[in-house]
């Protein structure tokens, strides 16, 4: 179930008919979306049949279709052949080795060893409550992180997390996190990463940052600024990616 603290009022579930001018599979789709968010049925889970949906809802089959359509093209439900409709699994490890030449064992899909170095409660600065939804003077959950494939460390983060949502994390022992969180976000503390936005940039190590990814002072690194977002479409992780530019990767195609 999604944790509370993290839910606006579901204002269409409480209405039992289209607004002016709202299409009724539009309605329609923000009342499942409201179910959805409010834990009725969690990621990975199957909706019930569309008939029996139809029925419940009072509406024709063809625009509860209408309306499970628009929630498939959001990225919220996902459609699996002969099996019927399900909400969106959460995000897994959405790694950010996909940006790095780092190996291990010749295999670039490797999860890296995480290891928590810092965590502390402290007030969220006027960008991070901004951009968590926070009230000014509010406080968050920080965590500096460690990640290292085969003894070696090759990623160092920064991440912000809104409280009370994340609080089971600010008491646990984080010797027995795991090595991706977004998967123990979602079994400790009921929150589930729907999806993420990641923006690149360049820049330098500071003496700390480098010492800690065992580099100079000063090497070129890339930075990953990662905003995620829940199944409600609210922010709820702030995380900053630092590893070393002389290993970075990138590549598209463009058709």
């Amino acid at each position: 179930m999604l944790n509370q603290d993290l839910i606006p009022s579901p204002l269409a579930a409480s209405s039992d008919q289209p607004a002016p001018g709202q299409s009724r599979y539009g309605w329609l789709a923000s009342g499942l979306r409201a179910r959805i968010a409010l834990g009725e049925w969690t990621p990975g889970t199957a909706l019930p049949p569309e008939a029996l949906l139809a029925r419940e809802q009072g509406v024709a089959l063809g625009t509860l279709r209408q309306a499970l359509a628009l929630l498939v093209a959001e990225g919220l439900l996902e459609r699996r052949h002969g099996r019927g409709t399900f909400v969106r699994a959460g995000l897994g490890g959405a790694s950010m080795l996909r940006f790095f030449r780092f190996r291990h064992d010749g295999d670039l899909q490797a999860t890296p060893k995480s290891r928590i170095l810092a965590r502390s409660v402290a007030l969220a600065s006027e960008a991070e409550a901004d951009a968590l939804g926070l009230p000014p003077g509010a406080s968050i959950l920080t965590l500096e992180r460690l990640r290292s494939l085969d003894g070696r460390p090759c990623l160092l983060e920064h991440i912000a997390l809104p409280l009370p949502a994340f609080a089971a994390l600010a008491a646990s022992d984080t010797q027995h996190w795991d090595d991706l969180l977004y998967p123990m976000y979602q079994r400790v503390c009921n929150v589930t990463v729907h999806r993420a936005q990641d923006q690149l940039s360049f820049g330098l190590l500071t003496a700390e940052q480098a010492g800690r990814l065992e580099l100079e002072a000063a090497h070129p690194c890339v930075q990953v600024q990662r905003t995620a977002f829940d199944l409600t479409g609210r922010c709820i992780e702030l995380r900053t990616t630092l590893g070393d530019a002389f290993a970075f990767q990138y590549t598209a195609q463009v058709r």
